[in-house]
């Protein structure tokens, strides 16, 4: 049998040891084994492994990777694996390619080629603003703005927020556009009206994890570290292999004196980011 053993992926791919064999321990990946039980990586593993180091390089968090990857295995048939699609970073969003079909895997939305951008340049415009004033918004649903906002967010996140809105103002049930809009409004600094947004998302989807993260964060940026942490104990039972919520859990523990509970959630962190042997 031939293959890549463990280090050599590592210096192909400019990875360390343990964070190939963290993908592995994860369940993303199902090397071969070799002489003496090592693994034995196939050249799909280094493309996998290549896309995950592409995610990371493009300053997407460990935590939304993790998921990201974790949902897209859940979801595709048991006849198709990871390898088998294309994962890419597109701005701050991870985008699944099969084929001609394209989606987010962590909300499962799809994504299409044609939609309002193109109204809007049928309409003679390059906004939504001015796409607004021609009529092209009539014949836009709900589920269109929310996609438009998705293809606007690492460009121009302003054009995203309204779209958003719109979406929101034809179906405030849509809880990703809650997500989106708070995470947008949020990285403006206007954590309140973020906080609004992701409760509401939270009504819409109680199990909804990074609404729950995301409401953590937005209100221990807002000074009410109590709360936060009770939003990131929400989350930790939604997901419990969420590091990041340990991480600023155990932050908030800290600063409120409570050292035992701040001990247990480094440790839930260390465990959870340690490489694997």
């Amino acid at each position: 049998m031939t293959g890549y053993g463990t280090r050599q992926v590592a210096q192909i791919l400019g990875l360390s040891a343990g964070q190939v064999r963290s993908y592995v321990r994860a369940g993303f990946l199902s090397p071969e084994r070799g002489p003496g039980g090592r693994f034995q990586f196939s050249f799909p593993d280094l493309v996998f492994l290549r896309t995950a180091r592409g995610l990371s390089e493009a300053k997407i968090p460990a935590r939304r990777i993790r998921g990201a990857l974790r949902q897209l295995r859940r979801d595709l048939p048991e006849s198709r694996r990871l390898t088998d699609v294309r994962i890419v970073a597109e701005g701050k969003r991870i985008v699944v390619a099969d084929g001609a079909e394209r989606w987010q895997p962590e909300s499962g939305q799809t994504l299409f080629d044609f939609g309002l951008s193109e109204l809007a340049l049928a309409a003679g415009t390059a906004s939504l603003s001015e796409a607004a004033s021609h009529g092209v918004e009539g014949k836009a649903s709900a589920e269109d703005w929310q996609a438009f906002g998705s293809e606007r967010e690492a460009d121009a996140p302003e054009e995203a927020a309204v779209a958003y809105r719109k979406a929101l103002e034809l179906d405030p049930a849509l809880a990703d556009a809650h997500v989106n809009l708070g995470r947008l409004l949020h990285e403006h600094g206007e954590a309140a009206a973020a906080e609004a947004h992701y409760r509401e998302a939270l009504a819409l989807r109680p199990r909804d994890a990074t609404a729950a993260f995301n409401l953590g964060v937005a209100l221990e940026d807002l000074g009410r570290e109590k709360e936060a942490l009770a939003a990131y104990q929400r989350a930790l039972e939604l997901d419990p292999e969420d590091a990041d919520a340990h991480f600023n859990a155990a932050g908030v523990c800290e600063r409120i004196h409570d050292t035992a509970a701040a001990l247990r959630h480094w440790k839930s962190y260390r465990q959870l980011t340690r490489p694997a042997k």
